[in-house]
């Protein structure tokens, strides 16, 4: 058994702080009690800490170890070197406090989850859909490469056209272990040939995916820019949309209607708007960036101040521009440039993104949860870039050598 000792605990769940707190961790890494530190005694391994939250859950990365956003560099890296890349990625991501990540789009996510599960590679818990699914011409397609070369996929998405095809698509992942599936319901920023306001897939095949998914237990995301494509998701049963620059008064009914998490992934779009011609950002990209950004603030301004839940999700990748281990960035600017406060911009990153992965594991500090535990020099609820200030990671209770 294990205790630690938190002056300050931010739960992730709840609205505001405790006090004087101690906690007690089986010999399973789970969190055993919550209580008074006069209620229980301290065991002989023991930890104190001025400020504890729960270890944090980027909701929205991609394990695929590039180190460009050339995209062209994209499809002719080596896989063996990506994989390896990533594996120092789960490095940094884990001790920036990240103790959780959902991969939304990778070929190596499913053997990084096994290597962490196995204790191999050092890392947070990996929850994958593996490569996500793209319509032929859609986000997830090489725009700029022939149609033969892609046809069986490229090294973050493959493609599926037809209910009978996304239907199959859907069950190959779940054969393979996936813990979501990864659809694209729009175009993009990333992707040459579409645009973020143009739909992707039918009705009938997004509820191809999300039938053959939930049917497992299983959510499914959905890349979402556009407002038509954000509805029809959220009408065929998706379960998280990610990036979301144009929601509209109709989207904002189907989020509440439908109990759907929003993770709008603003870090990526602030290091393309401020920096991205500085690292081989395709034009394309660049002026559809510019494009949205204003009405993606906007429209996630808009979500928060309805009450729809809103994770921490970066879409950050690798290369310099958006590298793992800066991933609190979101946090940042969610309270910054969207007028989230600091408890619900902390909340974001715990219990909320907790809401985008199956089970009830991680996220919050409660009786039953891993004790994925993050140690602060300083406050987040006086200056959020405190989430920067790791002082002590421990995932099951256990100190992680940063």
């Amino acid at each position: 058994m294990t205790t630690f000792d938190c002056g300050t605990l931010i739960d992730g769940t709840s609205d505001e702080p405790r006090h004087d707190v101690r906690l007690v961790v089986d010999e399973d890494g789970r969190i055993a009690e919550v209580g008074d530190p006069n209620s229980t005694d301290a065991h002989d391994e023991h930890y104190e800490h001025d400020v504890v939250i729960p270890g944090l859950v980027d909701a929205h990365v991609h394990l695929s170890g590039i180190r460009t956003m050339d995209p062209m560099r994209w499809v002719r890296a080596d896989e063996s070197t990506l994989a390896v890349r990533a594996t120092a990625d789960l490095r940094k991501l884990l001790a920036a406090g990240f103790t959780s990540v959902r991969d939304v789009g990778s070929t190596a996510g499913l053997a990084l989850k096994r290597g962490v599960e196995e204790g191999e590679v050092p890392g947070p818990r990996v929850y994958t859909s593996g490569r996500s699914i793209s319509q032929t011409a859609g986000h997830g397609d090489s725009h700029f490469l022939p149609l033969e070369w892609v046809e069986n996929g490229t090294f973050l998405s493959t493609l599926a056209d037809g209910e009978d095809e996304c239907r199959k698509e859907a069950r190959r992942r779940i054969r393979q272990g996936v813990d979501c599936l990864k659809i694209m319901t729009t175009g993009g920023v990333l992707s040459e040939k579409d645009a973020p306001d143009q739909s992707q897939f039918t009705d009938r095949e997004i509820r191809a995916f999300t039938e053959e998914a939930h049917r497992v237990g299983i959510p499914v995301a959905s890349h979402a820019q556009g407002a038509p494509g954000i509805k029809s998701a959220l009408e065929n049963g998706v379960d998280t949309i990610e990036h979301g620059f144009y929601v509209d008064d109709e989207a904002i009914a189907l989020f509440l209607e439908t109990d759907a998490t929003f993770v709008p992934t603003l870090a990526i779009m602030h290091r393309i708007v401020e920096y991205g011609d500085e690292y081989d950002m395709p034009e394309w990209g660049l002026r559809k960036a510019r494009e949205a950004q204003a009405a993606h603030f906007e429209s996630v301004e808009r979500a928060y101040d309805a009450g729809v839940p809103i994770a921490l999700g970066t879409d950050f990748i690798g290369p310099a521009l958006v590298p793992h281990g800066e991933n609190a960035l979101e946090a940042e600017l969610l309270v910054s440039e969207v007028g989230v406060d600091e408890m619900d911009a902390i909340r974001a990153g715990t219990g909320v993104a907790a809401r985008t992965v199956p089970g009830d594991d991680v996220g919050i500090v409660e009786e039953g949860r891993f004790a994925d535990l993050v140690a602060l020099e300083s406050d987040p609820l006086a200056d959020i870039g405190a989430l920067r200030d790791v002082e002590a990671v421990y995932k099951s209770g256990e100190l992680v050598s940063l």
